[in-house]
């Protein structure tokens, strides 16, 4: 059942509704369901920085005449102008792929930073599940706890180290990505790192408040500085770059799961 007021803030709702609506009328009984994840289910979104995380689940793969009506209907909600529309993020997954992780799966409509592609899903679906399937969000469709099969505290580790082997951790060796943006993005690995750490002693997703609270009482003094930096960057507070700070925290992930590995 469609709800028009699925979170408390009216612009976020507006884009959202107009997304719906669209993508029902282009998958027509190809739709399932609409999702939100991300921030906005776990109840730390912030306007001024946050994105907005969408899931959309589809009946089976779609053809390429739907993808194409797809990426023309996103064309056509970036040139809105509307607030959010840039801060769209999320993808349309097959009822077969989200019920089970499959690095084979068919490539999916993915849309991401102002752009529309099809590819395979990564890793970070693993995670991306886990966080639909206990906090999503629903604006239309079945409880998402029917689509999505539990994931283990297992397979969260297992990701969240597959997504800091394959995207982290070779930025230190070229931190080129990082160094061309500023506090922000800095801000952005720090707060990652945290929910990295947490991740894999607890076999969890949380959200990054909770992430950051629990890495401060974890590591002690070591890393406060730098994580208030990084919360005060997240509120568009003058931080200046941090650059060097966040590479060390990546460095010290690294140093941690090596760590773990040893344990285990």
């Amino acid at each position: 059942m469609k709800t028009s007021f699925p979170t408390p803030y009216p612009d976020v709702n507006e884009i959202l509704n107009l997304l719906l609506t669209r993508v029902q009328e282009i998958l027509d009984d190809q739709f399932l369901g609409m999702y939100l994840y991300g921030s906005l289910s776990s109840g730390d979104f912030h306007p001024e920085s946050s994105d907005i995380d969408f899931l959309f689940v589809t009946n089976d793969t779609l053809s390429e005449n739907k993808v194409s009506e797809l990426e023309a209907m996103h064309n056509r909600i970036w040139g809105t102008g509307l607030k959010w529309a840039s801060k769209l993020e999320g993808a349309y997954v097959p009822k077969d792929l989200i019920r089970r992780h499959d690095a084979r799966g068919a490539p999916c409509p993915t849309v991401n930073e102002g752009q529309f592609y099809v590819a395979g899903l990564g890793s970070d679906w693993i995670i991306q599940r886990h966080i639909v399937r206990e906090y999503g969000v629903v604006l239309a469709g079945p409880d998402s706890k029917t689509l999505i099969d539990p994931v283990t505290g297992d397979e969260i580790r297992e990701a969240v180290l597959s997504v800091l082997r394959e995207w982290w951790f070779p930025m230190l060796d070229d931190p080129s990505w990082l160094r061309d943006h500023g506090s922000e993005y800095h801000a952005f690995a720090v707060i990652n790192m945290c929910r990295a750490l947490h991740a894999l002693a607890h076999g969890t997703i949380v959200s990054k408040p909770k992430a950051i609270q629990w890495a401060r009482q974890r590591f002690g003094n070591t890393w406060q500085q730098l994580m208030d930096k990084a919360v005060a960057a997240t509120r568009h507070e003058d931080q200046g770059g941090f650059l060097d700070e966040a590479l060390d925290l990546i460095r010290f992930t690294k140093e941690e799961t090596v760590n773990l590995q040893k344990v285990k």
